[in-house]
């Protein structure tokens, strides 16, 4: 077992007084600004730990590391009072936090991980409606496939599950000279217009060209595009997924575009990894990316960020950013 703990003291400070321990899954002698308050062990997600996690009484959960890895010390974290996660979505902890003391915050990565997942959903829209994979296929076939394809000027989006992460995909629309509209659980104004409610999904789908999910994964959104939403969607229109796999009925999914009608473009997929022979691999007018929304050079600072800003407010004792849940 290696200790990488940090130990070091506010002056005056007992050096025999016990201090909060802090689990951090990024090197803690790569983040300026830490407070001194805490004594800090590195893990991300190995097989050993570097120190007891009943010690700890802050977890900043690894990141990319599958959806066993983080939860695995949860149970023995006895005395934890925050569960920090580096993902925007928190489905892969929120599940354990039953093994948790009671009052355990959650939080999640708010800030993150918006510029980089925006981003991927432009390049995932422009790249499908634009032509790109028939483009870098003719260019490995040495074809030229001239003519006339879509453009984003003039279509309607629907950003379903509008948060944050909505909100800079449509940011980075505005140029595009396209129309916009939103959908979050409940209906809301926001600064570039109505947020419409999650119940008035099935009358905005038929009108929409290009439909992007951002949701985060819970039991009301898991399979929300199904069957009879996919139906919904007009004939040539595109869906985005870049918020988790099982918000879509892969099924559901290949019968629309093996037949044609619908054409997608997925950072996420429900099963993930996509295994190789799956039909979704091969499914006419799909786009794959694999689950790289959020993981750019972007990702470092904004997490370093989060984490110092977060261990500040926790070490003062002032309330956390991004709780999404409790135990």
């Amino acid at each position: 077992m290696t200790d990488t703990t940090r130990t070091d003291r506010t002056p005056g400070q007992d050096p025999s007084a016990a201090r909060p321990t802090v689990w951090l899954s990024l090197p803690p002698d790569e983040i300026e600004g830490l407070p001194d308050a805490f004594d800090y062990v590195h893990w991300d997600g190995e097989d050993d730990f570097p120190a007891d996690p009943a010690d700890a009484s802050f977890y900043v959960v690894p990141y990319m590391k599958g959806p066993v890895a983080g939860a695995r010390p949860l149970a023995a974290m006895r005395n934890v009072k925050v569960v920090q996660t580096l993902s925007a979505g928190v489905d892969h902890i929120a599940p354990h936090l039953g093994q948790l003391p009671p009052g355990v915050r959650l939080c999640n990565a708010r800030g993150v991980h918006e510029a980089s997942t925006a981003e991927l959903t432009l390049t995932l829209i422009l790249s499908s409606l634009r032509g790109v994979p028939r483009f870098v296929r003719g260019q490995d076939n040495e074809k030229w496939y001239a003519g006339f394809y879509p453009a984003l000027a003039d279509r309607r989006v629907l950003i379903v599950g509008y948060g944050s992460i909505g909100a800079a995909v449509e940011d980075r629309l505005v140029p595009f000279e396209c129309t916009v509209e939103r959908v979050a659980r409940s209906a809301r104004p926001s600064p570039r217009g109505p947020v419409h409610a999650m119940d008035e999904l099935p009358g905005l789908l038929p009108s929409a060209d290009v439909v992007v999910l951002t949701t985060p994964l819970t039991e009301q959104t898991r399979g929300l595009a199904n069957a009879p939403f996919l139906a919904a969607m007009k004939d040539g229109a595109l869906l985005v997924n870049v918020a988790r796999g099982p918000v879509v009925d892969t099924k559901a999914l290949l019968a629309e575009t093996e037949s044609g009608r619908l054409t997608a473009a997925l950072d996420v997929t429900d099963p993930e990894p996509l295994p190789a022979g799956h039909p979704l691999w091969h499914a006419p007018g799909v786009l794959i990316s694999p689950h790289v929304g959020g993981s750019t050079s972007a990702f470092l600072p904004r997490a370093k960020r989060l984490v110092v800003g977060q261990l500040r407010r926790f070490a003062a004792g002032t309330p956390l950013e991004n709780v999404v849940a409790e135990s």
